[in-house]
């Protein structure tokens, strides 16, 4: 599975973007998909997740309440809406897809990843 992120740009503080990640080359119907997102030095940090159907999501505490993951397995996407950004969202995001049955939230878990898209957010 190949996977393709896009919708980053530079926006102000307590504004909304939302990131789009379409694959290709295999259906994401039996992935776990996630968003993680990546500052200078340090590692890929895990923002959200969300299980085969949707029904399940998960999100680090620091996104809880402003962003939301979602997905269509129908058009093979999941997307991450972003309300209420803050200069700390500021990071590449990445998406990512596993063969696993629950979501896990260490990179080294996911198999698949997209290039990444960056999100800059001014205060």
């Amino acid at each position: 599975v190949q996977l393709q992120a896009s919708g980053g740009g530079l926006v102000q503080a307590g504004d909304s973007v939302r990131l789009s990640c379409a694959a290709s080359g295999g259906t994401i119907t039996s992935h776990i998909m996630a968003w993680f997102r990546q500052v200078p030095g340090k590692e890929h940090e895990f923002v959200a997740g969300i299980g085969w159907t949707g029904a399940r999501k998960y999100y680090a505490d620091s996104v809880k309440g402003r962003f939301a993951i979602s997905r269509d397995n129908a058009k093979n996407t999941v997307s991450l809406q972003m309300d209420s950004l803050k200069a700390e969202d500021t990071a590449v995001y990445y998406c990512a897809a596993d063969q696993s049955y629950k979501v896990r939230y260490a990179e080294d878990e996911y198999a698949h990843w997209g290039q990444g898209t960056l999100v800059t957010v001014s205060s």
